[in-house]
């Protein structure tokens, strides 16, 4: 079954990456990758927390999502916030939409209650999920599936930005939860190249990375 088509705003999509290439939560770097902690080599480095220490790029990151699901997903009822990234995200999300907020642990506390999602979230609810990165999907798509583990009804999830790996839309497609980001690999590419951040002739290397980055670097 295929998945919901969600409508995003281009010209967010361009501020948005603009806005995370002039505070440093993107940065380009093809010919001297990074090195991810599952020792894969990429030319991107993405650290969307920093966009909390903004308030302009923060105002419009959450007036962005809330527009997502005004559009997407008027009977909204929860906001979810995945750990850690997503969570002031969906709770400014959240203010402006006047809806509940939770958020969904990475694993359950090991006291207490032991609970996977904090805050009152009670079956049926449609819930959307809030991520500030998605990257082959997998621990956006365990958050979505905890909230419908708990009885309530997972609609999507947004986030701030997307690699655009492969691997991410198949599980989500495999999952039918749609998803979206407010800016993604693709538009981060032009926008870096129209400011100088990269090179034309960087733009080969750098686009077939997302396709397949397991060969990056080799």
């Amino acid at each position: 079954m295929s998945t919901q088509s969600i409508k995003t705003n281009p010209q967010l999509a361009e501020q948005v990456a603009s806005s995370l290439l002039q505070i440093g939560a993107v940065a380009l770097r093809p010919d001297q990758p990074f090195t991810w902690t599952s020792g894969l080599k990429s030319p991107i480095y993405c650290d969307n927390r920093l966009t909390i220490s903004y308030p302009d790029i923060r105002e419009a990151i959450a007036e962005g999502f809330a527009a997502l699901v005004r559009e997407n997903f008027p009977d909204a009822e929860v906001i979810a916030g995945a750990a850690t990234g997503g969570i002031p995200h969906a709770a400014w999300v959240a203010q402006k939409l006047n809806l509940p907020m939770v958020y969904v642990r990475d694993k359950a506390k090991g006291h207490g209650k032991e609970n996977l999602i904090e805050g009152s979230i009670h079956p049926g609810q449609k819930t959307v999920v809030i991520e500030d990165l998605i990257s082959t999907g997998g621990s956006s798509l365990k958050v979505a599936l905890a909230v419908n583990d708990a009885g309530a009804k997972a609609l999507g999830v947004l986030g701030i930005f997307s690699y655009q790996f492969e691997k991410a839309t198949a599980a989500f497609e495999a999952a039918n939860i749609p998803f979206e980001t407010l800016t993604n690999y693709s538009i981060l590419l032009d926008v870096a190249l129209q400011q100088g951040s990269i090179q034309q002739r960087d733009l080969e290397a750098l686009r077939s990375w997302s396709s397949n980055p397991s060969e990056y670097g080799r």
